[in-house]
């Protein structure tokens, strides 16, 4: 079971707790722009990822549009993390909503 956050209430809860954001695009989008302290994952690391992070810390997972991020978040919450949201709209709504990003 995940949550569905828009841009405003995902800027919020980064605001308001530590939250390990999760950034799925690809890496050439990654390095262009991102949330200030994300961390990408992909087929490579994800495994790392897995044996790693805090299951209890809040998860908030966002990809380009928000479509790919539901699944993703859907499988974090599978992987036993117990609060798991994505945002809707993805980066491109974060973005058109003038929220901070950073690049490289």
């Amino acid at each position: 079971m995940y949550l569905e956050l828009a841009p405003a209430e995902a800027h919020e809860a980064i605001s308001g707790e530590q939250v390990t954001l999760v950034d799925i695009r690809d890496p050439e989008s990654f390095q262009a722009a991102h949330l200030v302290d994300a961390v990408h994952i992909n087929d490579v690391n994800i495994h790392e990822f897995l044996e790693t992070a805090n299951r209890q810390q809040p998860v908030i997972v966002y990809c380009y549009h928000g479509i790919s991020s539901a699944g993703a978040a859907s499988f974090f919450s599978e992987q036993g993390f117990e609060k798991v949201s994505h945002i809707e709209g993805g980066f491109e709504a974060w973005q058109q909503s003038g929220l901070p990003t950073c690049s490289g």
